[in-house]
């Protein structure tokens, strides 16, 4: 694997217009089994789990998370037991990110959503962690100090100069350890994944300020791009990242980074960014959430091959997801 992520430039017609510069920073090349943010927030957590000799970790997360699919590789990979539990009942077969998950070793166990609910509690979390081997506590989503440190190198790893970083959110641990690795230089700018993603104004704040004791002001979210709500997709968002692959060979994904991206492409179109902006959007990885699509529409996805090789990707699966939705 790389041992930074590479940057590619993109060439199109609306940046030449516009006079801004965007360049991709494609960190789901950083790790062939763990892609993207999901490392930078598993990296240090995992040499901290190491250092205190645990031999399980335990998170929770959806039938679809990214998350899940992240540290039941990880644990394979570093030689950990891994416990997820999944939010609903469970649903046979195993849906393909839970599937994989049980390939990678880790045991599922599932919440009801009523119990779900109490995933932050420290009282819930004690008696979940009792039923472990010397355990290793993972929030959902991965998000903690020691994943906001790994997300700081984000920034302080890229190699060529940037005004503006773009990045979806979801939990905000990205976005918190970029705005701290960011230190103040530039704008950090954060695409929220969920419907009312301004609650992550609060999160993000606190999260910089506990890490790095410092209060920024050069970051700012985006909220109008959620396309519904987490996991939620229009045919619209659809045919941008069937048109994206084609023009540029990158794979988005309709959960995080594909609304990014259409975000980002839309404010440029809007002349948000002043001439003469270099822009860097972070591809935070999250391809095997597609899946979970293509069960939901009864196809064949045969993902590796496809992000390798397949060209066809935007005509067969992509259109036939927007004609069934119709």
């Amino acid at each position: 694997m790389p041992e930074v992520s590479p940057l590619q430039p993109l060439t199109d017609p609306l940046l030449t217009q516009k006079g801004v510069a965007l360049s991709i920073l494609r960190e789901d090349l950083l790790h062939p089994g763990i892609p993207g943010n999901k490392w930078r927030k598993l990296k240090y957590n995992l040499q901290e789990a190491r250092e205190k000799e645990c031999e399980t970790l335990v998170t929770f997360g959806g039938a679809f998370s990214n998350h899940i699919a992240a540290v039941a590789a990880a644990g394979q990979e570093f030689g950990f037991a891994t416990i997820g539990y999944i939010r609903g009942e469970e649903t046979l077969p195993l849906n393909p990110t839970l599937e994989l998950a049980t390939r990678h070793g880790m045991q599922l166990r599932y919440l009801s959503r009523t119990d779900y609910r109490l995933r932050h509690e420290p009282h819930f979390q004690a008696e979940i962690l009792k039923k472990a081997p010397k355990p290793y506590f993972l929030p959902e989503g991965g998000t903690n100090l020691l994943a906001v440190k790994g997300c700081t190198e984000i920034v302080s790893e890229l190699t060529e100069p940037w005004d503006v970083l773009c990045v979806a959110a979801g939990t905000g641990g990205t976005m918190a350890g970029m705005v701290a690795g960011a230190a103040g230089q530039g704008k950090v700018i954060g695409f929220p994944a969920l419907k009312g993603g301004a609650f992550l104004q609060k999160e993000v704040t606190e999260l910089v300020q506990e890490y790095s004791g410092q209060t920024y002001q050069n970051w700012a979210l985006q909220t109008e791009y959620h396309f519904g709500g987490y996991a939620r997709h229009t045919p619209e968002l659809l045919s941008f990242i069937q048109q994206f692959y084609q023009s540029h060979g990158i794979l988005l994904d309709p959960v995080y980074t594909g609304k990014m991206l259409y975000g980002v492409f839309d404010l440029i179109r809007q002349d948000y960014f002043p001439k003469g902006t270099r822009l860097v959007a972070v591809h935070t990885g999250g391809q095997q959430g597609w899946t979970g699509y293509a069960q939901r529409y009864g196809l064949a996805w045969p993902l590796p091959e496809l992000v390798k090789s397949d060209v066809a990707f935007g005509f067969t699966f992509l259109k036939t997801c927007q004609n069934r939705r119709r």
